[in-house]
């Protein structure tokens, strides 16, 4: 008898809250709000040009999508979506394109782990 076994991949995302309080604390409500608004969206599109550099096989331009995350997600208390970045261009850089398609997988769902985690945080008082 055959088995198939489904994993489901699933990671807990930890924010730094106290960088995202930093924000609130140097621009206010309405700056951090709308920093944080536009960072969110500069997150997720770059995650969405990842995706397809990837599917498209442009490989520098996946480089220097995923690079610019790293910068973003520091801002923004997300340290484990810039480490799996940085793990990303590793990957690129190395010329190993079975732990870039495993890395890349797992950058998305770091990312939307992430993107999820912020706005839940907005919602509470930094």
């Amino acid at each position: 008898m055959n088995y198939v076994t489904l994993i489901e991949m699933n990671e807990p995302v930890r924010l730094d809250a106290g960088q995202l309080g930093n924000l609130y604390r140097e621009l206010g409500d309405v700056g951090a709000g709308e920093v944080i608004c536009r960072a969110l969206d500069e997150v997720a599109q770059r995650l969405t040009e990842a995706e397809k550099h990837y599917s498209d096989g442009r490989f520098l331009d996946l480089r220097k999508t995923t690079r610019s995350l790293v910068g973003i997600s520091r801002q923004m208390g997300m340290p484990k979506l810039a480490r799996v970045a940085c793990d990303v261009v590793g990957c690129i850089d190395r010329g190993d394109p079975v732990a870039l398609a495993a890395t890349l997988a797992r950058l998305l769902r770091i990312g939307e782990g992430s993107l999820t985690a912020v706005w839940e945080l907005q919602g509470q008082s930094l």
